[in-house]
Parts: structure tokens; C-alpha cells; sequence
């Protein structure tokens, strides 16, 4: 019975994650509304948000906690409140001048550029929050780049 308890840990976490992680992500799209062809700023947000706090949590306690808190926590909250499928139908969208309703080729050329912006700005946003969590999180967690402990550690050691 403890071993199907152990193996039920991670699916449990990952759902109450996505519970919370979707509830969080639709009140940031009720805080930040916009139609699809506009810029998508709750979206942009959410992503990049959730790659920090990943980038955060796997460099700075992920080597800590329970593989079923990693679960729940990278899967299933982040997981959920980050919308790279959102993201991409923005993008669609915005190419499109209206909520998709040209269907395919329509693109209107002015707001071509407008999509590309919000692609490339989304996705460089979450790698630069991705790399600050990173950065963060060693150094809230007292290890190094390599991911050991820093020099001023070992000394106080």
C-alpha cells in the first residue's frame, strides 16, 4: 500500500499544480484581457513568469525537495500557467487582423511584423527570465554556477 501511495505522490501533485497553475493563468487573463488580435500581454507574462519561477526552482531547490514537489510544482502549476499553445494561436491571430476569421490566407502584411514582435519578444523574455531564475536560484540556494556550494560557503564550512 506505501509503495501505490509513493507512485500516486507525483500524479496527486500534478493536478492540484494544474488546478492552481490554470486558475492563476485564467486571473491573469481576467486582469489583463485583450482580443485575439491584439498584443497578448497576459500571455507573455504568464510565460515569462513561469520561466522564471522554473528557472528559479530548478537551480535553487530542485536538488531538495521530493520528486513529487517537482512534479507538482514544474508540470503541473508551471505547466499549466504557462501557455506556449496560447502563445501560438495569438500569434495566428494577430497575423490575421481578428479572432481567426479569414482562416488561412489571410494574412494581412502589416500585422506580420506585430506577430513576429510578439513571438520573438515572448520567447527571448522567457529565456532571459529563465536565465535570471537560474542565476537567482543558486545563488538563494548558496551553490555556484556548477551548482556547488560558493567559495564564501566552503569558508564558513
Amino acid at each position: 500500500m506505501r509503495s501505490f501511495a509513493r507512485a500516486l505522490a507525483p500524479w496527486l501533485a500534478v493536478a492540484v499544480g494544474a488546478v492552481l497553475g490554470t486558475a492563476a493563468r485564467y486571473g491573469l487573463d481576467l486582469l489583463m484581457p485583450h482580443a485575439l488580435a491584439d498584443v497578448p500581454w497576459s500571455t507573455i507574462l504568464a510565460n515569462t513568469l513561469g520561466s522564471f519561477a522554473l528557472g528559479f526552482l530548478a537551480a535553487g531547490t530542485w536538488a531538495i525537495v521530493p520528486s513529487w514537489m517537482r512534479a507538482g510544482l514544474g508540470a503541473g502549476l508551471l505547466g499549466s500557467f504557462t501557455t506556449f499553445s496560447s502563445i501560438m494561436i495569438a500569434v495566428v491571430a494577430t497575423t490575421q487582423g481578428g479572432p481567426l476569421a479569414g482562416g488561412p490566407g489571410s494574412v494581412d502584411p502589416g500585422s506580420l511584423a506585430q506577430a513576429v514582435g510578439v513571438l520573438v519578444g515572448s520567447m527571448f523574455a522567457g529565456l532571459l527570465a529563465a536565465l535570471i531564475g537560474i542565476i537567482l536560484g543558486r545563488k538563494a540556494s548558496g551553490r555556484g554556477a556548477g551548482g556547488r556550494p560558493t567559495v564564501d560557503d566552503e569558508e564558513d564550512a
